[in-house]
């Protein structure tokens, strides 16, 4: 079976697709890219060519790898809905397959050659692996840069004050962006072993963790400020405000509506006015800690890291004072004297 006559894939098939692609933005939109790019060409959904889009694509290879990613994943979870195959059967008795053994040949033989073609070994980009990451690259505050930054807002206004309460919270207990936007009233005081603790229902990967403040507890001051000011009681700790900002609206913040948050912010680092992200905020965190002598463990677990190794990447390098040896053991040198 050289060749499979199969007509093109109907709009059925192509939404159960962007179903497995799921609703997050970025996925959702690398979908639509690809189908687009199908239609554009007048390409086959159902014998998928990812080393023509590969090579298409007006992207950087790290990108790329986010794209076929999101694409393959698809694919491998549409091959596995019974919808898939209900509709692969109907296009193989429309190809000619009369007979029940030859309509599952068929079907057969079309999924093994998407299996095939969506492969990882069968499309490779080549990514160039950095070993170091420059300081721009990964940014960790020291103490004084931090407070610069989290002193930025004026808190006499309400969305200065709430900025402060989103720039102290990051810093405090280094959470994703992400999950400050999910983060509820409710969520800002809970307690682990007595300690009092923020609460994240459903972090990376959908794993649910408890943040010990310790004595970063301040922060809540700031929040509770916030709250206070906003008169806000229940649901989402932060909200965006309307177009005369000053009235805060009911419905949570947006990922993109914190870069633009700390965008205002600029701090200078050495001699360069840099923006502070997100993500610089939870490295910060990381640290700051270990800095402190927090326990690898204990960090490792505030963050929500899977692997100790993350951790440790979020530490960062350290200069060669913190490396420096310590007295753990002891010679006699007067011995050599004798």
């Amino acid at each position: 079976m050289d060749t499979i006559q199969i007509e093109p894939a109907s709009k059925a098939l192509e939404a159960i697709f962007l179903e497995k692609v799921g609703d997050q933005p970025a996925k959702k939109s690398r979908g639509l890219i690809y189908l687009a790019w199908l239609n554009s060409g007048s390409r086959e959904f159902l014998t998928p060519d990812l080393a023509a889009w590969r090579d298409d694509m007006d992207l950087a290879p790290s990108s790329q790898v986010n794209y076929l990613s999101t694409v393959r994943k698809a694919y491998r979870d549409l091959l596995k809905d019974a919808r898939f195959r209900d509709l692969a059967y109907e296009h193989a008795r429309k190809a000619g397959a009369v007979s029940p053994a030859d309509q599952k040949a068929l079907v057969d033989e079309l999924t093994i050659r998407i299996q095939n073609a969506i492969d990882r070994e069968a499309v490779k980009v080549d990514v160039v692996r950095k070993q170091d990451r420059s300081d721009k690259d990964q940014r960790r505050l020291t103490r004084a840069q931090a407070e610069t930054l989290l002193n930025s807002p004026d808190v006499s206004t309400t969305k200065g004050l709430r900025n402060a309460a989103v720039i102290a919270l990051f810093l405090c207990t280094g959470i994703r962006e992400g999950e400050l936007c999910s983060l509820e009233v409710r969520d800002l005081r809970q307690r682990i072993d007595g300690e009092l603790a923020l609460e994240i229902r459903s972090g990376k990967g959908n794993k649910a963790r408890l943040i010990p403040y310790g004595e970063l507890s301040w922060c809540l001051v700031i929040v509770d400020k916030w709250l206070e000011v906003a008169g806000i009681e229940e649901g989402p700790v932060f909200r965006g405000f309307r177009r005369d900002s000053k009235t805060v609206r009911p419905n949570a913040i947006t990922t993109r509506s914190i870069a633009h948050i700390l965008e205002n912010y600029p701090i200078s680092i050495d001699g360069e006015k840099v923006v502070v992200k997100p993500h610089d905020c939870r490295r910060t965190y990381a640290r700051r800690l270990h800095d402190a002598s927090l326990k690898l463990a204990a960090i490792k677990q505030n963050l929500g890291h899977v692997r100790v190794e993350t951790t440790l990447g979020y530490i960062g390098e350290l200069d060669a004072k913190q490396r420096r040896a310590k007295a753990i053991y002891s010679f006699d040198l007067a011995r050599l004297e004798a």
